[in-house]
Parts: C-alpha cells; sequence; structure tokens
C-alpha cells in the first residue's frame, strides 16, 4: 500500500488471478482487482488502480523496501491455507495418526510456533 491508512476490508485490493490470496480477498468484501502477475499488482497500486496489493510476504517485503518509503507493509499477517501438511500415502493410516498427533502437541506445546519463528523470522503467522 501507498498509506498506512488504507482501507483494506472495503478498499480495492489486487492479487493475482487464481491464488489462494485471490480468494482470501474475493470473501473479505474488499474489491478484487486480479491481474495475471504479482508485478503487475504492485504497478497497479503504484498507478492508483488499486488500494493495496495482498500477496506473499516472500514477494511483498523487498518490493516495499525497494520502493524508498514508496510502497509500505500494512495490516497484520494472514496464515492461508490449512497451516502444516505433508503427503501420505491413504492408505497409511496409522502413519497419518502418528504426525497428526505430534502436530497437534507441537501446537499445544508452542513448539511449532518456536520452529516457524527460528526458521522463518517473526513475521510468520504462527498457531
Amino acid at each position: 500500500a501507498m498509506a498506512e491508512d488504507v482501507d483494506l476490508t472495503g478498499g480495492v485490493i489486487a492479487a493475482q488471478t487464481n491464488t489462494i490470496q485471490s480468494a482470501y480477498v474475493a470473501e473479505t468484501g474488499a474489491t478484487l482487482l486480479e491481474f495475471a502477475t504479482p508485478d503487475e499488482t504492485i504497478a497497479a497500486v503504484m498507478n492508483g488502480e488499486a488500494d493495496a496489493v495482498f500477496a506473499d510476504a516472500d514477494f511483498l517485503l523487498p518490493k516495499a523496501e525497494e520502493s524508498g518509503g514508496t510502497l509500505m507493509v500494512v495490516g497484520d499477517p494472514v496464515p492461508l491455507g490449512g497451516g502444516v501438511g505433508m503427503g501420505l500415502r491413504e492408505t497409511d493410516t496409522e502413519l497419518k495418526g502418528k504426525f497428526d498427533a505430534a502436530i497437534t502437541s507441537m501446537k499445544e506445546d508452542g513448539s511449532l510456533n518456536d520452529l516457524l519463528i527460528k526458521w522463518f523470522g517473526e513475521g510468520i503467522g504462527t498457531y
């Protein structure tokens, strides 16, 4: 966004087409403006077509830093998707149960959040 007071729930939010971010914006009540590439979403904010961009932090943070203060990251991080997951054989229900139990335990005791912050930094969404 180009201002801290941008309306994230009622404004025009740009997102890349067919992404989890565009689906999220569509559910918020904001006006969704979709583009084929993430760079086009940034251009839409720069030319006044959109109020803000909703995209991965790994894409947005460097863009904001490179803008020399023209762009800024606003709002709280929004964790999207089902969270932690991995692929297992459908028939291996015992192994799935063990992983589910381990992940649940890590969420409950905070160790999952500790690992997320250690490896991805303070700005990462936590459980």
